[in-house]
């Protein structure tokens, strides 16, 4: 399967009662996860999310849609293309 990276923008509004649902999602999806930051928005009950994942594109919309069905999380991802391999120089 062919691996592309994918940035994630996540939105989580109330999210103090949202984070353990949205924690539960990418824990199931950790080992395609490269890098995540969060930015909490106090003064709006939010949080924002951003990722970095390594992921054939059907997993990256699956990962999306796992997000989008939790209530008050809005996903959203950018394909910017292959993966590099060891064997890429």
């Amino acid at each position: 399967m062919e691996q592309n990276i994918h940035v994630v923008g996540i939105v989580v509004d109330q999210r103090a009662s949202r984070a353990p649902d949205v924690q539960q999602v990418l824990t199931r999806y950790g080992s395609r996860i490269i890098s995540r930051s969060g930015v909490p928005d106090p003064g709006r009950e939010r949080g924002i999310i951003t990722l970095t994942v390594q992921a054939g594109d059907d997993e990256c919309r699956q990962l999306e849609q796992d997000l989008q069905q939790i209530s008050g999380v809005l996903a959203k991802s950018i394909n910017l293309g292959p993966a590099l391999t060891a064997d890429c120089r």
